[in-house]
């Protein structure tokens, strides 16, 4: 519901609530403790039996003595003392033999007793009283009130502190909810921006905002938005890459399957399907590329395990073997017998089987191929070093580049295999960089993994 959706401005509302909720109990719990010090100090019960007392003891007459008790009576009987209700405040005159000479109505004549000169506490119609004691000449004079216990005191105090709050909350309120709205203009003047772009419109905003707390903000949409363009960017050009790579073995795919139909003999037969299977070879081959691109990109990490990398290298190398003996290379690994390390096998075996596959596919026959692994886990560093004819130092800048495949016009492949292993390096946390080969001769790639 609308109604009890999350804002701001009811936020602000509810928090300067709250805060004045806290304000009244501190209040209260502040003004409890006054009270609770100044009765230990002097309480105003005592002060004003005392000085009843006071005047009683310059009376020696009885008439007077009960006139001067009953005017008091009368007095107090429309005033409030400490807090307490009007009429709740009652005297009682004795002689020094106890007779009674005047009673507050409300005490129905009933006896008070208390220690001369000091405050005690009795009950009275079934509520604690406080009563004080004053002896003076030939009278005995008794003030009493209502005990002024803290669920007294607190209704007392809040109706005196309640209608200050209530004046100071919109005084307070307002500055507030004002503050809030005005700072969330700039949000609503970018949020109208945004719904004002079409959806290819990827430009920074241009927006610039005067408040120090939005300027970040708008900062990181604009980067937002660059990233996002560039890379749309990078995968039109890569589907238009992809497409066109493509192209060529399905050509080739769709002559050889039309020349394998037609064929008159046997090795006209034999040798269009070698043609079409090298062509669907080729496509398979490209496709995979592409499919281990986009998992690179989009795939969320996972846990990586704790593997020993020396023995996973060896297992690596033995499926790679065959192709290296195929063309008479020299494969070998240099690694301890045993290196723990925690990283994403996936990962780390599509760089591995690029790097050795171009390796193998990309050097002449008899090329010596040597893969090491420092005796150490942090960081981890691979390498894959040949001793080929290199990569030309023009060319090296553009290696990891997708669909880069190098001058030579005799190269294989589709140029996609370096660009896996640099996104599978970003992936690990790491970063994989072009170097001299084996003493300074050929290619080394150099692998560094967090």
């Amino acid at each position: 519901m609308t109604l009890w959706r999350r804002s701001l401005s009811r936020r602000i509302f509810l928090v300067v609530l709250a805060s004045f909720v806290l304000v009244l109990a501190v209040l209260q719990a502040y003004m409890w403790l006054n009270f609770r010090q100044s009765l230990a100090v002097s309480q105003p019960l005592s002060r004003l039996g005392s000085g009843l007392g006071e005047a009683l003891a310059a009376i020696d007459d009885e008439a007077q003595a009960v006139a001067t008790v009953q005017a008091m009576q009368t007095i107090y009987g429309h005033l409030r003392l400490g807090g307490n209700p009007t009429g709740t405040l009652v005297f009682r005159l004795e002689d020094r033999q106890g007779r009674q000479l005047f009673s507050a109505p409300l005490l129905h004549d009933r006896a008070l007793s208390a220690t001369p000169g000091r405050v005690s506490t009795t009950d009275i119609n079934g509520v604690p009283y406080w009563v004080y004691r004053a002896d003076a000449g030939r009278w005995r004079v008794y003030a009493a009130e209502p005990e002024r216990t803290l669920a007294r005191v607190v209704p007392n105090n809040t109706r005196a502190v309640l209608p200050y709050l209530l004046i100071a909350l919109p005084l307070v309120l307002v500055p507030a909810w004002l503050a809030v709205a005005l700072g969330l203009r700039p949000l609503r003047q970018l949020t109208q921006r945004l719904q004002r772009r079409s959806p290819d419109d990827l430009t920074p905003l241009g927006f610039q905002p005067r408040h120090a707390e939005l300027q970040p903000l708008a900062e990181a949409l604009d980067g937002l938005l660059s990233k996002l363009k560039a890379r749309i960017g990078r995968e039109r050009a890569f589907i238009q890459d992809a497409a066109h790579e493509l192209r060529t073995p399905m050509a080739v795919i769709a002559t050889q399957a039309h020349a394998l139909g037609g064929a008159a003999d046997a090795g006209q037969r034999r040798e269009a399907q070698q043609q079409l299977e090298s062509a669907i070879a080729r496509a398979s081959h490209l496709t995979q590329q592409l499919l281990d691109l986009a998992r690179l990109d989009d795939a969320p990490t996972a846990a990586a395990p704790l593997i020993d990398v020396a023995h996973w290298l060896r297992q690596v190398l033995a499926d790679m073997a065959p192709a290296a003996m195929a063309r008479e290379m020299d494969l070998s690994l240099v690694a301890p017998d045993r290196l723990m390390a925690t990283v994403e096998p996936a990962a780390l075996l599509s760089i591995m089987q690029n790097l050795l596959a171009n390796a193998i596919g990309h050097t002449p026959a008899g090329t010596r191929i040597v893969v090491t692994v420092a005796d150490t886990v942090h960081p981890l560093c691979l390498s894959v070093e040949d001793d080929g004819p290199g990569i030309p130092p023009g060319e090296s800048a553009q290696v990891f580049e997708r669909f880069h495949r190098g001058a030579d016009p005799l190269t294989r492949g589709a140029g996609l295999g370096l660009a896996i292993v640099q996104q599978a390096a970003v992936r690990l946390g790491g970063e994989v960089r072009l170097g001299p080969g084996l003493e300074g001769r050929g290619a080394g790639f150099h692998l560094r993994l967090p």
